[in-house]
């Protein structure tokens, strides 16, 4: 049987008012199941009550078993970014919109929950990317990503000129609206919406989407997730671009800068119910035709 969870910790988008009636929900649960409960600040503000325990991310890394995150998979991707670097494992209620992370419906809270928390459920590895900007050989900016790292122009929408290196090997310079690295995670996020494959979740690639390339040849790239990706920006950039981590961290680039992208040592754990069925999550969420005949037993 897997590891029995005690301590859990609960983080939930705390502008949602939906978001505060599940996690105060989940609290009165975890509670009645003789478990203890630590709250992140901020989503322990929006709450009608205020519970016992509480604490910043870091607290809920150093302290809990198990962290679950209620809202929508941006809620999710905040906290793994942060919970990966500590091998805690996140379990994602859905009270957001597609929910590709946060299987959980708050319908199936109390059927599914209670389960998990005795040891019955599934376990998948994540990979993260961690990337940095060098400038004059010097570090100006870093940070982590479970979907994407995205090169993008920023304010304008004028074509940037980089050089892609994979391992050391040049590949290829380009004119384009930028570049998305993608995890097999991120694959049916910004990464599918510009043209990119669905890749299987527990995949060891990565894949590079270019972003409207100023040439027809141009096309996505899979490459194994070990590799150490870098782009040179060239000195003769007319724009500002920007590096942004999962859409959520952006760090201003100068013309001649190095962005350097690997894979993050340490996965995220993402915790799912008993029975998860991946290509059932992507026929759900993507409308897939369903089976025609039904498989014999």
């Amino acid at each position: 049987m897997a590891f029995q969870f005690h301590t859990i910790g609960l983080i939930g988008t705390h502008t949602n008012p939906l978001v505060a009636e599940t996690v105060e929900r989940t609290i009165k649960l975890l509670e009645s199941w003789h478990r203890s409960v630590m709250v992140e600040t901020k989503t322990a503000e929006a709450l009608s009550t205020q519970p016992i325990f509480t604490g910043d991310i870091n607290e809920l890394a150093m302290r809990c078993d198990l962290v679950i995150a209620v809202g929508g998979d941006g809620n999710l991707l905040n906290a793994a970014r942060h919970l990966s670097l500590h091998n805690v494992p996140v379990l994602g209620i859905n009270r957001g919109q597609l929910g590709f992370l946060t299987d959980i419906t708050p319908d199936l809270v109390e059927s599914m929950l209670e389960p998990i928390l005795q040891g019955e459920y599934t376990e998948g590895k994540r990979t993260l990317l961690e990337g940095c900007v060098k400038r004059h050989g010097k570090v100006v900016g870093q940070g982590n990503a479970l979907n994407d790292v995205v090169l993008f122009p920023g304010d304008i929408a004028q074509l940037i000129e980089f050089e892609l290196r994979i391992n050391g090997q040049f590949v290829y310079s380009q004119r384009s609206d930028g570049l998305i690295i993608s995890t097999p995670t991120g694959s049916t996020a910004y990464s599918l919406s510009a043209g990119g494959p669905i890749m299987q979740s527990d995949l060891n690639a990565l894949v590079l989407v270019p972003k409207l390339p100023h040439t027809l040849t141009s096309r996505p790239l899979v490459i194994n997730a070990d590799s150490v990706v870098t782009l040179d920006l060239a000195d003769y950039n007319k724009v500002s671009p920007k590096l942004s981590f999962d859409g959520q961290h952006h760090f201003d680039l100068a013309v001649g800068d190095e962005i350097v992208i690997k894979k993050q040592a340490q996965p995220l754990r993402l915790i799912h119910p008993t029975g998860y069925d991946y290509y059932h999550i992507l026929r759900t969420k993507l409308h897939w035709g369903t089976q025609l005949i039904p498989l014999s037993k």
